[in-house]
């Protein structure tokens, strides 16, 4: 599926104040892949034109002025929270995107006491560049440890160090961050309430980039010879902004890959995660989960 309208809109907001972009979708909805074809769109490390040549981006008249044209930091905050699970995550973090920077600008020198936004500012001076900062799961850390503790005490504070200074718009051209839930259900608007938040319920332009559209659906089962009433009967599960209806993209291929239909979704992630919020019965939520398992709808 072509996904990349989404380059468009991002575009449009680097070297603005709304250069700061979290976009949050529950899990398996393409975000990490979203993600990944940012990087490659603006990363200037590589020429990455002929992946992009055939598809939508490559009609806007904006596509050549940002092609592989910045520097690109790329953090997936997973695989820090996998390996480190102690309070010194953050510390850890900010020291190994400095040797990754580092590496790339080794004429640059690095000094002691530098943080990361230290050393980008530094950077950024001498070369005359401006940053792509990209996040994958920028809520791991969240999720993942207690609120209040000292590792996500020193997260928001790396966060508002990093985005909300001062230095912030000289330092990046633009930021994507990517997550699970909104920013505001981790009390951390405070330190990123510069940032443009597409949710699931506030999706503003960015509805059909995440998730399949009904018509990409059909396309597909057509391509694969399925039946698309099928599909979505099973995965039609979304109402998103304008977009009426909304597939997960994992369970769909899945069930192209497999030739049949089944829960592939509730596979990616427990109960337990959501049990919380369907006790709180928000608008009744407890309460219709109960007449579905009755039977009702």
């Amino acid at each position: 599926m072509d996904k990349s309208g989404l380059i468009s809109i991002i575009n449009a907001t680097l070297f603005t104040e709304h250069c700061f972009s979290c976009v949050t979708r529950c899990r398996r909805f393409g975000k990490s892949m979203a993600a990944k074809m940012l990087c490659a769109y603006y990363d200037h490390s590589c020429d990455s034109r002929e992946l992009f040549a055939d598809l939508q981006i490559a009609q806007d008249p904006q596509f050549e002025k940002h092609l592989n044209k910045y520097p690109v930091i790329y953090l997936d905050m997973t695989g820090f929270v996998t390996r480190y699970r102690d309070d010194e995550i953050v510390e850890k973090i900010d020291e190994a995107l400095k040797k990754d920077v580092g590496e790339a600008y080794p004429d640059i020198a690095l000094e002691a006491e530098d943080n990361l936004m230290d050393y980008l500012l530094r950077v950024s001076s001498v070369k005359g560049e401006q940053f792509i900062f990209i996040i994958d799961e920028w809520d791991a850390i969240c999720r993942e440890f207690v609120p209040g503790s000292k590792a996500m005490d020193s997260y928001v504070s790396w966060l508002r160090g990093m985005f909300k200074s001062i230095d912030a718009m000289r330092v990046f051209a633009g930021v994507y961050m990517t997550g699970i839930l909104p920013i505001k259900k981790y009390k951390t608007e405070s330190a990123l309430n510069n940032f443009q938040e597409y949710s699931m319920v506030t999706p503003r332009k960015l509805a059909g980039f995440f998730g399949f559209t009904k018509e990409e659906v059909k396309a597909l089962a057509e391509r694969h010879c399925m039946g698309f009433v099928e599909l979505e009967k099973w995965y039609d599960g979304y109402q998103i902004g304008n977009e009426q209806s909304i597939f997960n993209p994992n369970s769909v291929m899945q069930a192209i890959d497999n030739g049949f239909c089944t829960s592939f979704w509730a596979s990616t992630g427990a109960y337990d995660a959501v049990a919380h919020y369907i006790q709180m019965n928000f608008e009744g939520l407890k309460d219709d989960v109960l007449k579905m398992l009755a039977g009702g709808r």
